[in-house]
């Protein structure tokens, strides 16, 4: 399939992380600040991300201490894009990829001045994030969207929703675990462990809980899993109010009291970030060895495997196909609750 001629600009939406320790602080005040994290107004919204910031800021150094002083996310999120840029690549089609954060440079401002003054045909949003939440594809959408407008950026374009259940997303995370796989001796479960979320934002209709879940059913499908060597979890909570669950530490507990091999997959990342390398590999690999578990085994991100940038092309090139922001086969499947899900406008399929 080739791309529709002229220019197109790929926008690949991430996080983001802090370059350095001073950093820091303010990456956490753009996190909490944000309306989709944060729901409280202005001024109130403002003053609690001051106070959040600043109270997190000394235990966010020392995590990121640990990958020496900054986070590789931006530098990971720019090896994809040159990878998908390069598999992109074709004679009747000029094709740039950008890369845009939501919480650090280069933000969406800049990437949106960045892109109108190189004056692309089209454009298409393309978020590192496999299953869709209000607080993380929604927010960098309606973002770039502000910043569109502010940098006269007017022209066609069009964005990719999610793709939890993409047969080739599932591949290639089905390859990576696998992989895993041949270094586990006897019983296993194999722990899919995504970030959570307050459960105030799942009942207020974010399908993430439910597409992090189909995600996991059709990757234990094609890995071979039976009932019982596979679970459902999540990681990074923070603050009083009560996540969805199981947690992660929870699950690793019940691995244990199982006396089987944790296998973690995390099934939301696809990039290797603080979360991955610092919690699962060092404080969640304590855990499991504090409670019992013998063998912990964790699963690498697609990252720049073969197989998800080529997801990702085939996603960008279906997008400019169907003009829309839902999935692939252009049909809405979270459940009618979802009512936060991109494609709530369309009728239920």
């Amino acid at each position: 399939m080739t791309l529709n001629g002229g220019k197109t600009a790929v926008i690949l939406f991430n996080l983001g992380g802090p370059d350095g320790p001073d950093a820091v602080q303010p990456f956490l005040f753009n996190l909490f600040n944000d309306p989709a994290i944060i729901t409280a107004p202005l001024p109130f919204r403002w003053l609690i991300a001051k106070i959040i910031s600043r109270r997190r800021a000394p235990i966010a150094r020392d995590i990121y201490a640990e990958l020496g002083g900054s986070s590789p996310l931006l530098a990971e999120t720019e090896a994809q894009a040159k990878a998908l840029e390069t598999v992109l690549d074709d004679p009747l089609q000029t094709v740039r990829v950008f890369t845009c954060m939501r919480y650090w440079h280069p933000m969406s401002d800049a990437v949106a001045r960045d892109v109108a003054a190189w004056a692309p045909d089209q454009v298409i949003l393309l978020p590192l994030y496999p299953q869709f939440s209000t607080t993380t594809t929604g927010s960098s959408i309606k973002d770039w969207q502000r910043a569109a407008r502010k940098a006269n950026l007017n022209v066609r374009t069009a964005a990719v929703c999610c793709y939890p259940q993409d047969e080739d997303f599932v591949a290639a995370q089905t390859r990576q675990i696998r992989r895993t796989l041949t270094n586990v001796t006897g019983p296993r479960r194999v722990l899919f462990s995504a970030h959570g979320l307050p459960k105030k934002i799942i009942d207020a209709g974010d399908p993430y809980q439910f597409q992090i879940e189909r995600s996991a059913e059709a990757i234990a499908r094609e890995v071979g899993l039976g009932v019982g060597e596979w679970v459902v979890c999540y990681q990074s909570r923070v603050g009083p109010l009560e996540w969805i669950g199981p947690s992660l530490d929870t699950a690793l507990a019940q691995t244990a009291r199982d006396s089987r091999a944790a296998v973690v997959v995390p099934i939301s990342f696809v990039s290797e970030h603080s979360e991955t390398l610092v919690e699962l590999d060092i404080e969640y690999r304590k855990i499991a060895g504090d409670v019992g578990v013998a063998q912990y085994h964790r699963v690498p991100t697609v990252s720049i495997n073969p197989g998800f940038i080529e997801t990702l092309a085939k996603l960008v090139k279906l997008t400019m196909a169907r003009r829309g922001i839902c999935p692939p086969d252009n049909q809405r499947f979270c459940p009618i609750g979802a009512v936060g899900c991109a494609c709530a406008a369309r009728p239920h399929a």
